[in-house]
């Protein structure tokens, strides 16, 4: 574990997983239009959004995504966690009330460049709404043991520079 309490690429193994979640409240579906620019009417305008093939607002399809950028962020492999990459399918709506629950799962690791890759799926009700993968780049114990060392090594050079 990193000093965040993050997984460091050392620590991850295939197979492990972990899940966050989050109720989409209309607060978050508005202030994500506004913050992304994103206005489209299919999540702002009710009226207008019942006549779609949704037969309602839904939220935006990236606000969803979010969960697992949350997931990553937040869970696995957690703090000092980087998005390298994401790929993914919208599979269903999600709706204004609606729990996302998104989960990670480590597919496979590389501890020479400190990168995993992520199977990512979002559901809600049990229903599948978005999968994917992402790449992410993650902290190394390795590295950090390093760095320390070069550190120290740096700092007893400038005494013996000192001293004399």
């Amino acid at each position: 574990m990193n000093p965040l309490n993050g997984y460091d690429i050392e620590d991850l193994q295939p197979g492990m997983q972990a899940t966050y979640s989050k109720t989409i409240t209309e607060a978050d579906i508005v202030l994500f239009a506004a913050v992304s620019g994103d206005n489209n009417a299919v999540h702002t305008n009710e009226e207008f959004a019942a006549t779609t093939r949704f037969g309602g607002r839904i939220a935006h399809g990236f606000l969803t995504a979010s969960v697992i950028s949350a997931a990553v962020a937040n869970r696995l492999p957690g703090p000092g966690a980087v998005y390298l990459g994401q790929q993914m399918r919208f599979r269903a709506p999600v709706r204004p009330g609606d729990t996302v629950h998104a989960t990670v799962r480590v597919l496979s690791v590389d501890l020479a460049k400190a990168r995993a890759v992520l199977a990512t799926e979002c559901r809600v009700k049990g229903v599948v709404v978005i999968d994917g993968e992402a790449t992410v780049m993650t902290t190394s114990a390795a590295a950090r043991r390093a760095t320390e060392a070069a550190q120290e090594k740096a700092a007893a050079t400038d005494e013996v520079k000192e001293a004399a």
